[in-house]
């Protein structure tokens, strides 16, 4: 069957899309993540908690949709690296969703009771439910880009060798860290935006700012743990772009610094880390000015810059094996048939433009500031 784009570009646009997804969560769920991680240190009273939880309310539901999403375009357009990653982060994802879970439990069931214990119970579930899954996805990010500990056999069946505590090192911590205090300093510039000007607006601006001085720091600190700690892997050989997908036709072999070769060869991908860098001090600087939209669109800035970096620096690879180089999974390698990938486009095209423009919709219309008035007198709050 001959179709309009060729074997290579589809992989290629496939995966753009699975960076635009990873991206599309960082920058909504993102901000509902930041903000329950910042949940116990911005408000002090019930009415002040309630005002935060209350920014996110109305839409958090609607950005997890793109996780999910994220997971099915993984399933759907590299099903090796969904197999590899999902068995052998399985402890690390069971963690993310036991956080994620309570969630929808604490908004839920927060404000159901009067009780000063059941409320501060829930308020700590609610920023465990932020904290853990931003700290785990960064620390999963970490070990792709250090290399997972997994390979593949003659009949491509993955195994994984590694330990749960061995995903936990320097780097990969590091990355963690870098997560969260990305997330929060996206979280404090949607609630600069979304809380009533007064005490909870100017605690969140104040944290923001810590926050986003540890992001440079640490992001910086990733730049040179990368460059001189020996990350990278080289793809030897490759075979054809356009031959059926088989990891074991590659051959690659670790190479200390290579993650940051892609820059040197093509230097309009520096524009990546620029943005995160020059989104993180926009962001600050929006914060401590008090200009609220300069504020969030720097914090959105710095999330698309900081993982469009890792994306740009790892290409062509998607989840290099640090015990088995030649098991490595990349674009050329991993993603389903053409004929898939072609489908799923054609899909894409016709629905996501769709999504788009209904959630511009709901946020055009749950716009607003929210105050203690609102949570106050209107039932239908949290």
């Amino acid at each position: 069957m001959n179709l309009p784009l060729d074997y290579m570009t589809l992989r290629v646009i496939w995966w753009a899309l699975m960076g635009v997804l990873l991206i599309g969560f960082a920058m909504t769920d993102g901000w509902d993540l930041g903000v329950a991680a910042l949940l116990p240190f911005v408000s002090r009273s019930d009415a002040e908690r309630r005002m935060v939880i209350n920014t996110v309310g109305p839409t958090w539901e609607g950005n997890q949709v793109w996780l999910i999403l994220g997971g099915g375009a993984i399933f759907a357009a590299w099903p090796f690296v969904y197999a590899v990653s999902f068995s052998g982060f399985y402890l690390a994802m069971f963690l993310v969703l036991a956080s994620l879970i309570l969630r929808p439990v604490g908004f839920k069931y927060r404000s159901k009771r009067e009780s000063s214990v059941w409320r501060g119970f829930w308020d700590w579930a609610l920023f465990v439910g932020g904290l853990v899954p931003a700290l785990v996805f960064g620390v999963a990010v970490g070990n792709v880009l250090a290399g997972v500990p997994f390979k593949l056999d003659g009949d491509l069946r993955a195994a994984y060798v590694g330990t749960f505590l061995g995903l936990f090192t320097p780097f990969t911590l590091l990355s963690g860290l870098l997560s969260v205090s990305m997330l929060a300093l996206h979280g404090a510039a949607w609630l600069s935006m979304k809380a009533e000007k007064g005490e909870v607006r100017d605690r969140a601006r104040r944290y923001g700012l810590i926050a986003g001085a540890l992001a440079l720091v640490l992001f910086a600190a990733g730049y040179l743990m990368m460059a001189r700690g020996g990350f990278g892997y080289h793809l030897s050989v490759s075979g054809a772009a356009s031959d059926a997908s088989n990891p074991l036709r590659s051959v690659s072999q670790p190479a200390p610094g290579a993650w940051l070769a892609n820059f040197g060869a093509f230097p309009w991908m520096w524009t990546a880390p620029a943005m995160g860098f020059g989104g993180v001090v926009l962001a600050m600087f929006g914060l401590a000015a008090g200009v609220e939209a300069l504020a969030f669109l720097g914090s959105s800035a710095a999330a698309f810059g900081i993982i469009a970096t890792v994306g740009l620096a790892m290409f062509p690879y998607i989840l290099p094996s640090s015990v088995d180089a030649h098991s490595s999974l990349t674009v050329w390698n991993a993603s389903s048939s053409q004929t898939t990938l072609f489908i799923m486009l054609l899909v894409t095209l016709l629905f996501l433009p769709i999504v788009l423009a209904y959630t511009a919709f709901v946020y055009k219309v749950l716009w607003g500031r929210v105050t203690r008035d609102d949570v106050a007198s209107n039932p239908d709050l949290y």
